[in-house]
C-alpha cells in the first residue's frame, strides 16, 4: 500500500524540494500565521520550533491548485472526470487492528491548549481555532460516515465549539433530533490528512448520500486504511497524525466567534455545539496540521463544485471547464468555458450555475479559446465580447452565502451573469485573435535567453 495521509505528503514535498522549513522560534498567536500569509497560503511550511510546544506544525499544504493536482497524480484537464468517477463509483476501505495514529493515547485531564500548538490567526478572533480539523460523525439514520473541515474554537480544558452552518442541513437536523431524543452524538476530529480525504470530505452527503471514506478510496485508487477509535464508535484514518475523540451532549452549546473567515472577513458571534474531547490519540512524533483561514478548505470545496457544475452543464451545453475563482473565495465567482453551438448557450450556462449554487454571485461565460484561470484573459473577454444591454443577466434578491458580508447585512444577494462569448454567424471572423505562426505554447525562450 502506498503512503497515506500527511506524513506521505510531507515526504513527497521534501523530495521534490517544495517544502520550506522554519526553524526560527515562532509564536502560535499571529506570528505563525503571518509566515503562511506571506506566501498567500500556497507554500507548504513545516514549523519545527513553535513556542510553548514540542509538536511541529505543518501549514500551507493545500492552498495551491496545481500542487493538489500533482499530489493526486492528475491534471487540470483530468481532475473533473476523476472527481465525478469517484462519486459515481465509490470504493471500500480496509480496517487495521493497530495504527500509527494510536501510538500514544491520552485520557483524563485533557487540556487542549496545553497539549496542542493551536494557533490564533487574526486580531479579533475569539481565541485559538483548529482550522484544519476534519469533523467526523456517523449519520444516525443511514449509518454512513460523514466528514467536513470545520472551524473549531478551543475553549478551556477539553471543550471545543464545532461550527455547523446552514450549509450542513443534515448535521443540523441530526443535532436537533438528538437533542429531542436526549441522545449523545459520538464524534471525532482528524488532523494530519492528505488531499484525497480533503476532497472527499467536500462531497455533499445531502446530495449524494455517500460515505466520505468510500469516496476517498475511489479518488486515491486504493483502499483507505482505517482504525477503530478508542472511546467512540467511529473509524478514523490509521495514518493520520492526531485524533480528538469525544461527544456532543443533547443541547450542549455556547458562544462561538468572531473568526476571520471567507476572504478575510469576520463572522459574528453565535451559538454553536460544544464537543467534549475525552481522548486524544496520536503518533509519538505527531505533527499538527494547520491552515491559515481558510483558503485550503475553500479551494477543495470549489474543486468539488466545479465538478458538479460541469456535470450539470454538460447535459445541454458543450462545456469545456469550470473555475470557481480564488478572487471569489472559491464559491462566489464562477468562470465557465464553453464551445458555443447556439445563440442561447451563454445565458443558459449562466442560469444553470446560478440555479444550482446559491453561494455564487457572479458568473462569466467565455469561449473555449479563453483561459479561465487567467484573470487577464477573462477581463479581455469581458472588454471585447460583452455588451451590457444584451449580454448581462441580473437576478435581484436571491439566496446567497452567509459567509459574505453584503449578504449577511441584507439577507439576500443580487446575482449577475456575463455572457462574454463571441456571437455566431458572419461576424465571427471579427473575433479571431492574432497569433504568431509556428511559435505557440511550445515556444522555448531558453533557446534565446539564458537564465
Amino acid at each position: 500500500m502506498k503512503g497515506q495521509m500527511l506524513r506521505a505528503v510531507l515526504r513527497y514535498l521534501e523530495r521534490q524540494g517544495k517544502l520550506k522549513k522554519c526553524s526560527a522560534k515562532v509564536e502560535p498567536q499571529f506570528e505563525l500565521g503571518a509566515v503562511l500569509s506571506y506566501y498567500n497560503n500556497e507554500q507548504p511550511v513545516l514549523f519545527t520550533n513553535v513556542a510553548g510546544s514540542r509538536i511541529p506544525v505543518a501549514g500551507g499544504l493545500y492552498g495551491n491548485r496545481d500542487l493538489i493536482y500533482e499530489l493526486m497524480e492528475t491534471t487540470c484537464e483530468e481532475r473533473i472526470l476523476k472527481l465525478m468517477n469517484a462519486i459515481a463509483r465509490p470504493g471500500k476501505p480496509v480496517f487495521a487492528e493497530s495504527a500509527p495514529v494510536q501510538e500514544q493515547v491520552d485520557t483524563g485531564n485533557i487540556d487542549i491548549k496545553k497539549m496542542l500548538p493551536v494557533p490564533t490567526s487574526n486580531e479579533y478572533d475569539s481565541g485559538p481555532f483548529i482550522t484544519a480539523g476534519m469533523f467526523v460523525y456517523r449519520d444516525i439514520e443511514t449509518g454512513k460516515i460523514q466528514t467536513a473541515v470545520r472551524r473549531i474554537q478551543v475553549n478551556k480544558g477539553n471543550s471545543v465549539n464545532i461550527l455547523v452552518s446552514p450549509a450542513s442541513p443534515s448535521l443540523l437536523e441530526m443535532i436537533k433530533r438528538c437533542k429531542e431524543m436526549q441522545k449523545t452524538i459520538e464524534c471525532a476530529v482528524i488532523l494530519g490528512y492528505d488531499p484525497y480525504l480533503l476532497l472527499a470530505s467536500q462531497v455533499s452527503s445531502d446530495k449524494y448520500g455517500l460515505d466520505t471514506y468510500e469516496v476517498d478510496c475511489a479518488l486515491r485508487g486504493e483502499p483507505l486504511e482505517l482504525v477503530k477509535c478508542k472511546s467512540v464508535g467511529l473509524e478514523v484514518p490509521a495514518h493520520a497524525e492526531i485524533i480528538l475523540e469525544g461527544t456532543i451532549k443533547p443541547g450542549a452549546e455556547s458562544i462561538e466567534g468572531p473568526f476571520a473567515e471567507l476572504m478575510g472577513y469576520y463572522s459574528t458571534k453565535g451559538m454553536a455545539p460544544v464537543m467534549e474531547v475525552n481522548v486524544i490519540t496520536s503518533r509519538k512524533d505527531a505533527i499538527y496540521q494547520h491552515c491559515f483561514p481558510c483558503k485550503e478548505e475553500h479551494l477543495a470545496y470549489g474543486m468539488i463544485k466545479e465538478a458538479e457544475a460541469y456535470a450539470a452543464l454538460r447535459s445541454h451545453i458543450d462545456v469545456k471547464d469550470v473555475n470557481f475563482t480564488i478572487g471569489g473565495g472559491f464559491r462566489l465567482h464562477a468562470a465557465v468555458s464553453i464551445h458555443k453551438r447556439a445563440a442561447g448557450d451563454g445565458k443558459s450556462a449562466i442560469l444553470t450555475v446560478l440555479g444550482n449554487y446559491k453561494d455564487v454571485k457572479h458568473v462569466i461565460v467565455v469561449d473555449d479559446d479563453v483561459d479561465i484561470y487567467d484573470a487577464l484573459e477573462l477581463e479581455g473577454a469581458l472588454a471585447s465580447r460583452f455588451q451590457a444591454s444584451k449580454d448581462l443577466v441580473v437576478i435581484k434578491g436571491a439566496l446567497g452565502s452567509a459567509l459574505e458580508p453584503s449578504y449577511f447585512e441584507n439577507g439576500s444577494s443580487d446575482k449577475m451573469g456575463f455572457d462574454a462569448t463571441k456571437p455566431l454567424g458572419t461576424t465571427l471572423k471579427n473575433y479571431e485573435r492574432a497569433v504568431i505562426p509556428g511559435y505557440g505554447q511550445s515556444f522555448d525562450i531558453h533557446k534565446y535567453i539564458q537564465d
